[in-house]
């Protein structure tokens, strides 16, 4: 059982679409490099840069799933749940890993709450992998994560621009709805897991991007 379990981690491994997550992860990394060089603005720039950052990643992320032999794997006996979970287990330590050094490219004295900023990190990737699943199980697609990501970007900037200021999440650390907007941040990630879960089942029926009822698939 080891045997085959190590295996199946190896052929998942190899499928992984490490370039892009690589290539959005420095592109963050660089964002999160420039607090260092904003002199006396640093403290007001230094959470929208490290957010920026945070989105950056979280547009590599959303390729998590794409695999262009995935009709050919459809029928493996390994469920896909075990699949997608492999995947996303075999890069959490990638995104830890890259979380910490943007945390410490930002100078100490500017560096924004670092276990809210870091909820507001877990629920942007967490979304960002959901969302590659649910576009994985809505379609036929072998490759969702380019509609994926333009779907993410124009969502984080229409989040931006009209968000109803009542239910703010975007807030400034001296904002005093910081703390009621990282109980939203608590309620987004917590419903961007619950809604990964169940989107990662084994779909009955598929829907095409044009819509109506596709076929019957278990990929």
């Amino acid at each position: 059982m080891s045997r085959l379990s190590g295996e199946l981690a190896v052929a998942v491994c190899r499928t992984l679409p490490l370039g892009l997550v690589g290539a959005a992860g420095a592109t963050g990394l660089l964002m999160a490099a420039l607090t260092r060089a904003t002199g006396e603005a640093g403290e007001w720039v230094a959470l929208p840069l490290l957010r920026a950052a945070i989105l950056a990643f979280a547009m590599g992320l959303v390729f998590l799933l794409d695999d262009p032999a995935r009709h050919t794997t459809s029928t493996v006996p390994t469920p896909r749940p075990v699949r997608t979970g492999l995947r996303a287990a075999l890069l959490l330590p990638v995104v830890a890993a890259w979380w910490t050094v943007a945390l410490l490219l930002v100078p100490k004295d500017i560096r924004p709450p670092v276990a809210d900023i870091t909820l507001e990190a877990g629920s942007a990737f967490a979304l960002a992998v959901t969302a590659a699943v649910v576009a994985v199980r809505r379609t036929d697609l072998t490759r969702p994560g380019a509609r994926v990501a333009s779907g993410l970007l124009t969502s984080a900037v229409l989040a931006l621009l009209f968000w109803p200021g009542r239910w703010a999440l975007f807030v400034p650390v001296q904002d005093d709805r910081w703390a009621a907007a990282h109980d939203r941040w608590a309620v987004v990630l917590t419903g961007a897991v619950l809604v990964g879960v169940l989107g990662a089942r084994e779909p009955v029926r598929r829907w095409s991007w044009r819509g109506g009822p596709g076929r019957r698939s278990y990929s």
